[in-house]
């Protein structure tokens, strides 16, 4: 077993969430995507089969009124969704970027500007990534579908939110 652990430039550790179960996993990202505002910054790390896309998946469906399928964007490299406001998310799997010059013509840079942007596998994009990206480094346990979500980031920007995903959860 692996354990997932967040960018040295991801700042402070925030929280720590162990998730027993893909449902519950999905309410983690259900609640942190209704804390979520345009200009957040969302970067799922962990191995392949750590759960980054399924919780992209669960925040996608919770703030985008979309209707389709929500897909991975392994192959594409970026998804975007409109949101109720008028803004997109957009849904980046940086996978199978080679080099740092590939960000320029996905068009990460602009993406990042504008509404909300999750990212897995971020990595080749550290120097491009805002500070105030929220760090979530995913890992799995033991038992199959067990995840431990470590979330880094500025305190000043995401305690409180995180903090309020924690009461989220425990109303359930």
């Amino acid at each position: 077993m692996s354990v997932a652990k967040p960018d040295a430039n991801a700042g402070e550790k925030l929280a720590v969430l162990a998730s027993k179960n893909i449902l519950q996993t999905n309410n983690v990202a259900t609640a942190l995507a209704r804390q979520c505002k345009s200009g957040d910054c969302i970067l799922l790390e962990g191995g392949v089969g750590a759960g980054k896309t399924s919780f992209a998946r669960a925040f996608i469906q919770a703030i985008c009124p979309v209707q389709e399928e929500i897909v991975s964007p392994t192959f594409t490299i970026l998804q975007t969704y409109p949101l109720n406001n008028g803004e997109s998310l957009s849904h980046f799997d940086l996978y199978r970027l080679e080099n740092e010059q590939d960000l320029q013509e996905i068009g990460l840079d602009d993406a990042l500007c504008a509404g909300i942007t999750v990212i897995e596998w971020p990595e080749i994009a550290k120097n491009r990534l805002p500070a105030s990206a929220l760090h979530i480094a995913m890992s799995g346990t033991h038992t199959e579908n067990e995840r431990i979500l470590l979330f880094s980031g500025h305190a000043e920007i995401w305690q409180e939110r995180l903090n309020k995903v924690k009461e989220a959860l425990h109303e359930q």
